[in-house]
């Protein structure tokens, strides 16, 4: 089943979900298959290809990497915000309130999440020039993206985490994964929703963000 939505619907209400995450129902496989297949349809720099999304579903490995998720959360880690940073976050008022519960929700939750996915890309970019940071990660961001609309498409929810930073290779441990020639790219959580109606966020203005012909 595949919710009746417009493009532009489906690009400005395919929110981060959280709280709204239905953590009693499992995910069919075949829905996730379909998801990967739309994502692999995204851009690759010169066609290589070197996207890969592991899938946990498995009960005791979910809790694994559960754990992993939370140990992650409270190490910090990442530049603190700037003050530019901080008047776009707290523009709207309330709205940095409601991602905060939704976090905390998430954290307390994160285990009973029927499903995770990491989308990974060969090639590491530690230590890398922008060009080869911009092409390996532009080959895996835009395919996650893809694979976020469909699941939204749907009825899935997702959520874009990077608490696998932190403890990446532990993680790339837990999952096998060749960390010295395999980046993992992002954590999501997935599940269906709880309701399916959700609305474009409230963003800075158009004038804040948009440069026409130089800065």
């Amino acid at each position: 089943m595949t919710l009746d939505l417009t493009p532009d619907e489906l690009l400005s209400t395919t929110r981060a979900v959280r709280k709204r995450l239905d953590l009693d129902r499992p995910v069919p496989r075949r829905l996730i298959e379909e998801c990967v297949d739309l994502a692999t349809q995204a851009p690759t720099g010169r066609n290589r290809q070197r996207w890969h999304f592991i899938v946990v579903t498995d009960p005791a490995r979910r809790r694994l990497v559960a754990d992993l998720f939370r140990r992650a959360l409270t190490t910090g880690g990442g530049a603190p915000p700037t003050e530019r940073d901080l008047r776009r976050m707290y523009a709207h008022p309330g709205s940095m309130e409601r991602i905060s519960d939704g976090f905390r929700h998430l954290y307390d939750n994160i285990h009973r999440v029927p499903a995770f996915v990491v989308p990974a890309v060969e090639g590491r970019t530690d230590r890398a020039s922008v060009l080869d940071q911009s092409m390996t990660w532009g080959s895996i961001l835009p395919a996650t993206w893809s694979f976020m609309l469909a699941a939204r498409a749907r009825g899935l929810g997702t959520v874009w985490t990077t608490a696998q930073g932190p403890l990446e290779r532990e993680l790339a441990g837990a999952l096998g994964v060749p960390y010295e020639e395999v980046m993992l790219a992002a954590f999501i959580p997935l599940a269906f929703t709880i309701g399916t109606e959700f609305r474009p966020a409230r963003r800075v203005p158009r004038e804040q963000v948009l440069h026409w012909d130089r800065w």
